[in-house]
């Protein structure tokens, strides 16, 4: 009887302290400015990188340090032969080296992109199907608890962002993108994003609309230029709907991909884009954090390339949070020397780091 006492006071106490820990990390608005005023110019530029490791630990760690980086981004060769002990042991060191609280993201849409799946042993051979494929056995209730689930255990393992949903819409099975997508209709697809943005970010755990403006009828950007050039009134009637729906859930942030929106800004790849940025803002309402897609993908190295100037300077012009970069060695000092020179101004800094420090705070991971 003892034992059974001291065990459920140890619950008790448990419980207690987990959820003492996530009160004591709301932050009001007034703090995180102040922390923002006293950081210096250095620390919000690498607020902004959010890098994709490199698959060494001990530079990843280093280079967190060293960069005030805002996150690191964890692909198959991190999930490689680790179990969960060693899993939450590597996350949990990132998280020491980390200045203002890291972000430790991961693309987990199931299916085909399933980084948890790189090494059965982490998650004891669970499976990771496909949202198009747990829809069609067990319909939107069934996808809503699998995104739930897998959030749950993101979370246990010291991951705190998840670069999902897709709201891209395709029903074309043909399309590179389909087997990532619901496999619906626009509509079904936004109630789709409506749903499974809070159940992710009920585990503490932050969601991303991606990829805006929407594949739909583009090619892969992974490799070079892809241009999509509907009207802007077919994107309204349609792409939108999924990512104003997952808005209005109040996602966390946004993934701005590669796509040259042409009734928009025929110029610039979406990510690259000032325009594309203003209409997520001002017209879709967005008040998160916006990302860049992978800034290594063909289609702003080109453009980068073409242009003679630092891809990451561009991402932060056009109006980006965060860059998706692992650049920051040369990209930090070229934003640095833009904005000395007035091409970038502090105040866009500063609002976005703003946004950084407070999605760090509601994920319950802002260090100050």
């Amino acid at each position: 009887m003892k034992k059974l006492f001291l065990k459920i006071m140890v619950g008790c106490l448990g419980l207690f302290l987990v959820s003492g820990s996530v009160q004591a990390k709301k932050v009001s608005n007034k703090k995180i400015n102040k922390i923002v005023k006293k950081m210096t110019l250095d620390e919000k530029i690498g607020q902004m990188y959010v890098s994709p490791s490199s698959g060494n630990i001990d530079t990843m760690i280093s280079d967190s340090k060293n960069y005030h980086l805002g996150g690191i981004v964890l692909f198959g060769s991190d999930f490689a032969k680790q179990d969960a002990q060693a899993m939450k042991a590597k996350d949990q060191a990132l998280q020491k080296a980390s200045r203002y609280g890291a972000f430790i993201a991961t693309d987990q849409e199931g299916g085909t992109v399933s980084r948890l799946s790189t090494y059965p042993g982490l998650t004891n051979n669970r499976k990771f199907p496909a949202p198009q494929t747990v829809y069609k056995q067990k319909g939107m209730a069934g996808v809503v608890t699998e995104y739930s689930a897998v959030a749950k255990i993101m979370h246990g393992l010291g991951i705190n962002w998840n670069f999902a949903p897709v709201a891209d819409v395709t029903t074309d099975q043909g399309s590179f993108i389909y087997p990532r997508t619901l496999g619906e209709n626009y509509q079904i697809t936004a109630n789709y994003v409506k749903q499974v943005v809070p159940a992710i970010q009920k585990q503490k755990v932050g969601a991303t609309l991606k990829h805006f403006p929407g594949y739909g009828a583009a090619a892969d950007t992974h490799v070079g230029f892809a241009s999509d050039n509907r009207s802007l009134d077919v994107f309204r009637q349609n792409d939108f709907l999924p990512f104003v729906a997952g808005i209005k859930a109040g996602a966390d942030s946004l993934l701005v991909g590669h796509v040259v929106m042409k009734s928009v800004d025929g110029s610039k790849p979406a990510s690259l884009s000032r325009p594309v940025h203003d209409l997520v803002r001002k017209e879709l309402k967005f008040k998160g954090v916006i990302v860049t897609d992978d800034m290594n993908m063909g289609a702003v190295t080109k453009f980068a390339q073409e242009k003679k100037i630092n891809a990451d300077v561009l991402a932060v012009m056009a109006g980006n949070d965060m860059l998706l970069s692992s650049d920051y060695k040369t990209g930090i000092p070229a934003i640095k020397a833009e904005i000395k020179r007035g091409n970038i101004s502090t105040k866009q800094i500063n609002r976005s780091v703003t946004r950084i420090l407070k999605m760090k705070a509601k994920l319950g991971i802002l260090k100050y």
